[in-house]
């Protein structure tokens, strides 16, 4: 194998491919080991239900909306979708958050962004009753996680901690190299992965840093959540590392991810733009809400379960 520092228009070519980390899969697996706590939940007549608050009627924001709700009919979640136009005013938004606070089937509830520019994203993302914010992304749930206390946790991170998980991938002492600092994903997984369960190292990195490579080419595990097509390339690689591809970019060659597919030829293992991380992401948003029915109707969270994450 050629040293890591060929040139930047070259690959790392090798006869190995890197093991794939099937997201999918793993999505399935959280789906089926849900199924006996809603069918218990239904039973004492309480079962869980996943609200949308959908603004507008851009094409992308829909299509996931539909994708959440198809997930929920599959594992026997109930569905209570609120669309409201684009010029709807910031005071029906928040109505409209108030009124799932207050709706008893609904256990749990997103509202979907972008919102119009109208709207106070901030204001209206507050106004969600905390121990109903499915996401995880409420100050008071991203407060408990810096606190390591007990509360409802990001999807996308939690869904890339079980994927490491599930296809053994050491966490405790290994260096991680985070590249994106977004409050969706970035800054929620360092604070996860520096937590005393995880114990991990972590650098993150953002568009200021001034050698994202230098970084990158000596961590065992790289998550890219930057957004930007193809950042991360082969010789930013350790041989061996883990590296995950959490952002996307839409373009007429179809979806990219911020992994360069060469990287397959120098990792570990690795999650291609998708069916890695978006699966898990969706299946995470499900056990948030089944968790917090189960919180709602005053049952002990399943600790030992394999997929538990209230207690952090």
């Amino acid at each position: 194998m050629e040293p890591l520092t060929v040139a930047r228009e070259r690959y790392v070519v090798v006869e190995t491919r890197a093991a794939v980390i099937d997201g999918k899969a793993a999505a399935q697996r959280v789906k089926e080991s849900l199924r006996p706590r809603i069918e218990s939940l239904t039973a004492l007549g309480r079962k869980p239900g996943l609200g949308t608050i959908l603004v507008g009627d851009d094409p992308g924001s829909h299509s996931y909306v539909r994708g959440k709700h198809r997930d929920c009919a599959e594992v026997g979640i109930d569905s209570i979708r609120i669309e409201l136009p684009s010029d709807v005013t910031e005071a029906d938004v928040l109505r409209a958050v108030d009124r799932l606070n207050a709706d008893p089937r609904c256990s749990g509830f997103i509202v979907q962004l972008p919102l119009p520019s109208h709207v106070d994203m901030h204001a209206v993302l507050n106004a969600v009753d905390p121990d109903k914010d499915a996401d995880g992304l409420h100050p008071v749930n991203l407060g408990r996680l810096v606190l390591n206390q007990p509360g409802t946790l990001p999807c996308t991170p939690h869904g890339i901690l079980e994927l490491l998980r599930e296809h053994d991938v050491a966490i405790t002492g290994s260096q991680f190299c985070v590249i994106g600092c977004g409050t969706t994903v970035g800054r929620p997984l360092g604070l996860m992965l520096t937590r005393p369960s995880e114990h991990a190292t972590v650098t993150m990195c953002n568009e200021a840093t001034v050698d994202v490579a230098a970084h990158t080419r000596v961590a065992d595990v790289v998550i890219a959540a930057a957004g930007v097509a193809h950042l991360v390339k082969p010789f930013w690689i350790k041989p061996g590392a883990t590296v995950l591809s959490v952002g996307i970019t839409r373009t007429v060659e179809g979806i990219l991810g911020d992994v360069h597919p060469a990287v397959e030829g120098v990792a570990g293992k690795w999650t291609r733009a998708t069916g890695g991380v978006g699966p898990m992401t969706r299946a995470m948003l499900l056990k948030n809400v089944v968790e917090l029915a189960e919180r709602a109707a005053g049952l002990e969270m399943p600790v030992s379960t394999k997929y538990a994450s209230w207690y952090v």
